[in-house]
C-alpha cells in the first residue's frame, strides 16, 4: 500500500504526498507546477477554463475533464494533458493555429479551456462537422469573443496529430493508496470496510463534492474511492437490462444506451458538459440523491434495482429514497452496480431547465405507457423537482390505467399530477410555476403521443 499518489502531467511523473493530496488539480497545475495556461475562474464546472484533457490507460482516449473539480487524490495513475503540452518542439498545434488564424480569442482568458476540449474532439476523429463542435464545447463559455470563430476554427482542422500517440505512457498504479483519511482500495472488501469503520463519503466524479470543497469548505471524515475497483467499471446488457457498475461514467453510459434507451440517450446528451459527463458516475448521479437528478424519472419509471455491497442485498429504486437525502443504505454500504431495465413501453422524457445545455433542471419527468388495444393498460408517472425526492405518482398512474390517449384525458391527468405534489421556489423555479408545469407536461405528452 502506498502512501503517495503518482501521475503524469505533460509526460513527466510527479508524486504527490500528505496533505498536498488534497489540493484541486487546478490548483496545483498553476502554483505547484507552473501550468499557469489552466485558467480558474467559477470553481464549480460551469465555465471550462480549467479544461484538460485526462486519461489511465494505453487504450482510451484523452478526455476533457474540469480541473478545478478534481482533487489530486482523485487522479492516481493518471496522464494529464496542460495546454502547455500540446505544443511539438515549440511548434502550435493545427487547432491552435485555427483558433489564431480565425481570431478565436479576444481577451484570452477562456481561450485555453477551448483549445483543450476542441483537441479532444480531434482525438476521435480526423475532421469534425458543426453539430460536433457544438456537443463538444458545450461545457465551455466566452464572455466577449462570440462563439462564431470558435466553431469556425474547428471546422478548419484537418488531421492533427493525437495526442494518445505522443504521450503514450501510462503508469500502473493498481495497488492500494492510503493517504490521512483517504483511502483508495484495490478491492471492493477493503472499500467497504473502510466504508462502516469511518462513515466515508464516496468521491467518484467529484462533480458535486468537488464544488462543496471549494464553495462549502467542504470537509469529510474520511473520502473513499472506488477507481481502482475494477470489477466496478463494467458495462454490459444482461436479460433485457443494462448492468452498470459503480464506476461507469455518465459518458460511458450516453453510448451505451443511444441505440438502446433512445429517449434516456436524449435526456444524457444534455444532463451536462463532456467535462462534468466524463467524471460523474451513474451510481454518483444516484447516490447524491438530489430531488432533480436527470437519470432518475427514468430509473424509477423503468423499475431500476441497486446491488448493494457486491451482491449482499438488492434495493429497488423505488424504495431507495425514504426523504431528502436519506436513503436505505446502511453506513458500510455502498451502491457496486445498478441494473436498468430496457424499457420496450411507450416512452416520453422530459427535461425542464432555462437553459438548453449545462444547466440544472428546473422540472423533470418521465412517463411510461404500456398500451393493448389503443388503450393504457398501466402507466409509470415520475417528476422531479417538486418535492423533496424524486416520485411516483400513484393517484395519476391508477386513473390513466384502462383509459385510451386522448387530450382530455391527459388534461385530467395533469390536474390529478399537479394534486399530488409540492413543490417549493427556489432560484430555479417557482412552487407555482413548477405545479404549472406538473399539470401541463401530460397535455405535452398526449400531443406527442398523438401525432406519431
Amino acid at each position: 500500500m502506498r502512501d503517495h499518489i503518482r501521475l503524469l502531467i505533460n509526460g513527466r511523473e510527479q508524486i504527490v504526498r500528505g496533505r498536498e493530496v488534497f489540493t484541486t488539480l487546478s490548483n496545483y497545475l498553476r502554483y505547484d507546477y507552473g501550468a499557469t495556461g489552466t485558467k480558474i475562474v467559477c470553481e464549480e464546472g460551469d465555465c471550462g477554463a480549467c479544461t484538460v484533457l485526462i486519461r489511465y490507460a494505453r487504450d482510451e482516449d484523452f478526455l476533457p475533464i474540469n480541473s478545478c473539480i478534481q482533487s489530486l487524490f482523485q487522479l492516481d495513475g493518471a496522464s494529464v494533458v496542460t495546454v502547455e503540452g500540446l505544443k511539438d518542439n515549440g511548434r502550435l498545434t493545427p487547432v491552435q493555429e485555427s483558433m489564431v488564424a480565425c481570431h478565436g480569442a479576444q481577451c484570452g482568458y477562456c481561450t485555453p479551456g477551448f483549445i483543450m476540449a476542441m483537441s479532444a474532439l480531434f482525438e476521435k476523429c480526423e475532421r469534425v462537422d458543426e453539430k460536433q463542435t457544438r456537443e463538444g464545447l458545450v461545457g465551455n463559455l466566452c464572455r466577449c469573443t462570440g462563439y462564431e470563430p470558435i466553431i469556425k476554427a474547428a471546422l478548419q482542422v484537418e488531421s492533427p496529430a493525437k495526442l494518445r500517440d505522443r504521450y503514450a505512457e501510462v503508469l500502473d498504479a493498481r495497488d492500494s493508496v492510503r493517504i490521512d483519511n483517504f483511502f483508495a482500495p484495490a478491492t471492493l472488501a477493503e472499500a467497504i470496510a473502510f466504508k462502516k469503520e469511518h462513515n466515508a463519503t464516496i468521491v467518484q466524479g467529484g462533480t458535486d463534492v468537488g464544488v462543496w470543497i471549494n464553495k462549502r469548505n467542504y470537509r469529510a471524515p474520511a473520502m473513499l474511492s472506488l477507481a481502482k475497483i475494477e470489477s466496478l467499471k463494467e458495462l454490459r446488457e444482461e436479460d433485457g437490462a443494462i448492468v452498470a457498475g459503480a464506476n461507469v461514467t455518465l459518458s460511458q453510459l450516453e453510448s451505451f444506451v443511444r441505440d438502446r434507451i433512445p429517449e434516456l440517450y436524449k435526456i444524457l446528451a444534455i444532463f451536462g458538459s463532456p467535462q462534468i459527463k466524463n467524471a460523474g458516475t451513474l451510481a454518483g448521479n444516484i447516490a447524491n440523491g438530489s430531488p432533480i437528478g436527470d437519470t432518475l424519472p427514468y430509473l424509477l419509471v423503468a423499475d431500476a434495482s441497486l446491488e448493494i455491497n457486491g451482491g449482499e442485498r438488492t434495493v429497488a429504486i423505488n424504495s431507495f429514497y425514504r426523504g431528502y437525502k436519506q436513503f436505505d443504505l446502511a453506513p458500510g454500504e455502498i451502491i457496486t452496480r445498478v441494473r436498468v431495465p430496457i424499457v420496450r413501453d411507450t416512452l416520453r422524457l422530459y427535461k425542464v431547465s432555462r437553459r438548453r445545455d449545462l444547466d440544472i433542471s428546473a422540472f423533470t419527468a418521465a412517463i411510461r405507457l404500456s398500451t393493448v388495444d389503443s388503450h393504457i393498460a398501466k402507466a409509470w408517472i415520475a417528476y422531479g423537482g417538486v418535492a423533496p425526492t424524486v416520485i411516483r405518482l400513484p393517484r395519476t398512474e391508477e386513473f390513466l390505467a384502462g383509459k385510451a390517449i386522448s387530450v382530455d384525458v391527459f388534461k385530467h391527468a395533469g390536474r390529478i399530477a399537479r394534486d399530488e405534489v409540492k413543490p417549493i421556489s427556489d432560484v430555479r423555479g417557482s412552487a407555482e410555476y413548477r405545479a404549472q408545469l406538473a399539470e401541463n407536461i401530460m397535455v405535452k405528452a398526449a400531443f406527442e403521443l398523438l401525432s406519431v
